[in-house]
């Protein structure tokens, strides 16, 4: 089974003011890939938080998915790409152009998403947005491709 961890970048949720949604649906939802999370975090809307937290996740070998939730927006506390973009290594425009035009018909702002997907080493790190129903809907758009990445017999041709 493969390894997977969860960020969710959140100023309210890290102060114990909300609860996060959308990163424990994130837990549950990778169970369909399949894959076992190792590391679960919450962390204010912050660059050096955020990118101090991804550093963290992908040392541990076990985990080669990490999805993120929140800051993907134009907001000016959206960070989480800026946290993202140094630790990629093989960028993966495509992954997120696929979430985007997946959600246009339902939320037309997803088109200014600011997400990135790529890899960092062997780990793949993918932003979605905060929201649980833009979570539930962005990940149905990458499960195929997970499923496909982490099959075990298709890690070779990468």
């Amino acid at each position: 089974m493969t390894g997977a961890a969860v960020l969710s970048a959140s100023d309210r949720s890290s102060r114990g003011e909300r609860e996060d949604l959308s990163g424990r649906l994130l837990c549950e939802l990778l169970s369909s890939v399949p894959a076992r999370v190792e590391a679960y975090r919450v962390v204010p809307d912050r660059v050096r938080n955020i990118r101090a937290a991804l550093r963290s996740m992908v040392r541990n070998s076990a985990v080669r998915i990490l999805l993120t939730t929140g800051g993907t927006g134009v907001a000016p506390r959206d960070v989480t790409p800026e946290a993202t973009h140094p630790l990629i290594d093989r960028d993966l425009p495509a992954l997120s152009l696929a979430v985007r035009w997946a959600s246009y018909e339902k939320a037309p702002a997803s088109l200014i998403s600011r997400a990135l997907a790529g890899f960092c080493g062997e780990c793949l790190i993918v932003n979605l947005p905060g929201s649980p129903k833009a979570v539930q809907e962005c990940f149905a758009t990458i499960l195929p491709t997970l499923q496909w990445l982490f099959s075990g017999s298709t890690r070779e041709g990468r």
